[in-house]
């Protein structure tokens, strides 16, 4: 009894201690809370009466805002009100306005792509046209994002637009009523195989996105018949982790675990589960990622790993395993904090980058596979933490020369395609259409009246290497081994356009393919040469290979959980 007693004692002066010392803390923390924000306060008051020239006060805080939240992630910022409207847009896929991405050019604002269907390309706004004024006030000199917000508006209401057609000299204007602009995030869906395998491309994880998912697959799966999908998140930066929770509902069994949370608060720690009964269940199905798929995609693709419920194909993604919220702010702002990680099936988190351990010069690491921690899928397949997701077949993607890279930025594409399109009002159909060898002759006779220049990575290394050879004292021996060298790094546009046809070809047939078919075209062009695609369509024409994909060797097999689950705050 009194070893009983002594340890009911113990407990429960352990449990005081521990509710006094996080009290204590709390206390802390508050008074340092408190006393910064006086000393910032001051500061602001000081410097803006007393520094000899004008402070800019709204930049100001501003910069420190920014320089307080940089040190955290890069996920946490602060939404100032003039920036909520974009923000919205990102997250929503929704705004009122005339339907078209703007760009600035030669100190211009033109039209770079009018989404199909909208109000700009049903009033024959196309790429290259040059904006004038807008309700009659002169944009020749303002910035894109002073005439985006002059083109967007309350729906159904009229906006004047007097703009310069491309190689054209004589002015038009039209009349454009602004309406409701919904981006559709399932860019294209169709079938490969003679409508065997169904494809799905998700741009982005958007209010409702789910909803255009379900759509599709209902089509593919009642209409089309296909047996097996591929599900194409590849270059989807996430968004909702709800709608990724939804679209994760079409393919596994309803009530089952897909996801937990865990944050500082308890209201943060939560388990989602799926509460709808599923589309299906067992149809085959690959997930395409990339480097760029983050996030809601990472939700995804890795809860179907983690289920062994598809197999993926493509590149390791990139492995963000946090999640936000935003929070509303006085004036109309918010901040968008990180409030929890997430954790998928198996109980990993793919954060790759520890932000809350950072090298002396306050730079972040990615997490070294060596300390990464085993995990196992429902199967008993291991998979690790701490680096995105894994693909169970890994396809790299093709490296694009850094001539491709001048190319587009320098607006050397866009402006041949303004150019080549102005001739011609129709293409083949985006299935048929193939840019030749002959059209390339014609873009290399573009490129010679053009002032085109561009550096290369191997040039600068180049210069860099004599530099240290000179200094280290061997320039004279090495001199003659430089010289051969800098010949064949010689910049040359006749050589690289010819070594690098193909790639550039592919750049300028995408570019072609938006102008007469939107980013629906686009899209099908890029499928036409695409190695992780085609990988995906050979996975599941081999049920044998499919099934052994998902099914864990004999000797490694092990429970539907991890082998150690760490936490990592």
């Amino acid at each position: 009894m009194n070893i009983r007693k002594g340890t009911i004692a113990y407990v429960a002066a352990f449990t005081f201690l521990s509710m006094f010392t996080t009290v204590k803390a709390q206390e802390v923390n508050q008074f340092d809370v408190s006393k910064n924000l006086e000393i910032f306060n001051s500061i602001v008051k000081e410097a803006e009466m007393f520094y000899v020239d004008s402070i800019d006060v709204n930049a100001t805080v501003k910069r420190g805002i920014d320089g307080m939240l940089k040190g955290l992630d890069p996920y946490t910022e602060y939404i100032p009100e003039e920036e909520m409207e974009q923000f919205k847009l990102m997250t929503t896929g929704e705004y009122a306005g005339v339907g078209a991405i703007i760009t600035a050019k030669d100190g211009k604002v033109m039209i770079n792509e009018p989404y199909e269907g909208m109000p700009a390309a049903l009033a024959g706004l196309k790429a290259g046209d040059v904006l004038l004024t807008i309700n009659g006030e002169d944009v020749s000199n303002t910035t894109v994002d002073q005439v985006s917000a002059k083109l967007k508006g309350q729906p159904n209401t009229k906006v004047k637009i007097k703009y310069l057609p491309y190689g054209e000299k004589k002015p038009r204007e039209v009349e454009i009523m602004r309406k409701l602009i919904e981006i559709n995030p399932v860019t294209y869906y169709g079938t490969f195989n003679n409508d065997s395998v169904g494809y799905i491309y998700l741009s982005g994880f958007t209010d409702k996105c789910s909803n255009e998912v379900r759509k599709a697959l209902l089509d593919l799966k009642n209409n089309k018949k296909v047996s097996s999908l591929i599900l194409d998140l590849r270059g989807n930066g996430g968004g909702s982790l709800e709608e990724a929770i939804q679209i994760l509902n079409m393919f596994v069994p309803k009530d089952q675990v897909v996801l937990s949370t865990k944050g500082k608060l308890k209201q943060w720690d939560r388990t989602y589960r799926t509460t709808q009964e599923p589309v299906d269940t067992v149809m085959p199905l690959v997930v395409l990622t990339s480097n760029g798929s983050a996030s809601a995609s990472e939700i995804v693709s890795g809860a179907l790993q983690d289920l062994d419920r598809a197999v993926i194909v493509g590149d390791r993604t990139f492995g963000k395993g946090l999640v936000q919220s935003t929070r509303d702010l006085p004036y109309n702002g918010s901040l968008k904090v990180t409030i929890s990680k997430y954790y998928i099936p198996s109980g990993r988190c793919i954060q790759a980058i520890d932000y809350s351990h950072r090298n002396p010069d306050g730079s972040v690491s990615k997490v070294p596979d060596s300390l990464t921690t085993v995990f196992h899928t429902a199967a008993g397949r291991p998979v690790r933490d701490g680096g995105g997701i894994v693909p169970d077949f890994k396809v790299e993607s093709p490296k694009q020369p850094t001539i491709s890279y001048y190319l587009v930025m320098n607006n050397e594409i866009f402006d041949f395609v303004n150019d080549w399109t102005s001739k011609r009002k129709q293409i083949a159909p985006i299935e048929e259409f193939v840019f030749t060898d002959e059209d390339y002759e014609g873009f290399k006779q573009f490129m010679k009246g053009r002032n085109f220049s561009y550096d290369r990575q191997s040039e600068k290394a180049l210069k860099n290497l004599k530099e240290i050879a000179d200094i280290e004292g061997y320039m004279d021996i090495a001199s003659p081994e430089f010289k051969a060298l800098e010949e064949k790094l010689q910049p040359n546009l006749d050589r690289d356009l010819d070594k690098f046809k193909d790639q550039i070809k592919q750049l300028i047939s995408l570019e072609i393919a938006k102008r007469y078919y939107f980013q629906k075209g686009e899209m099908i062009q890029s499928l036409k040469i695409d190695d992780e695609l085609q990988k995906a369509l050979e996975v599941l024409s081999n049920q044998a290979l499919y099934e052994k994909t998902l099914s864990a060797p004999v000797e490694t097999a092990k429970p539907a959980q991890a082998s150690k689950t760490t936490e990592k705050k």
